[in-house]
């Protein structure tokens, strides 16, 4: 497996959006565009306007391919919402959640 790990700066009052827009672009995603294994998001207790969302993805290459130019359309709403800030890639070694 392959993770992708996004980070975003959202403004307080874009919060409830992004959920929203983020839930139905990792819902569209997964249903559309094979390898993509879908995605959770995570909010910092000590920062709420960094976000994290970690999509998980069956291969390195599937990623890639949807991935393209890195600016991909299915995202544009979120960008629109929030400033991404990083993207980062890991090769998943063993997952032993529950």
């Amino acid at each position: 497996m392959f993770r992708v790990i996004y980070q975003w700066q959202v403004p307080t009052d874009n919060m409830t959006a992004f959920k929203a827009v983020w839930q139905t672009t990792t819902d569209t995603i997964h249903a559309s565009v094979d390898g993509a294994l879908g995605s959770f998001m995570l909010q910092s207790a000590e920062q709420p306007g960094k976000v994290l969302t970690i999509a998980k993805w069956r291969s390195r290459e599937d990623w890639l391919h949807f991935w393209g130019n890195s600016n991909p359309q299915a995202m544009q709403r979120m960008r629109e919402l929030a400033k991404r800030i990083s993207v980062e890639t890991f090769e998943e070694i063993e997952d032993r959640t529950r």
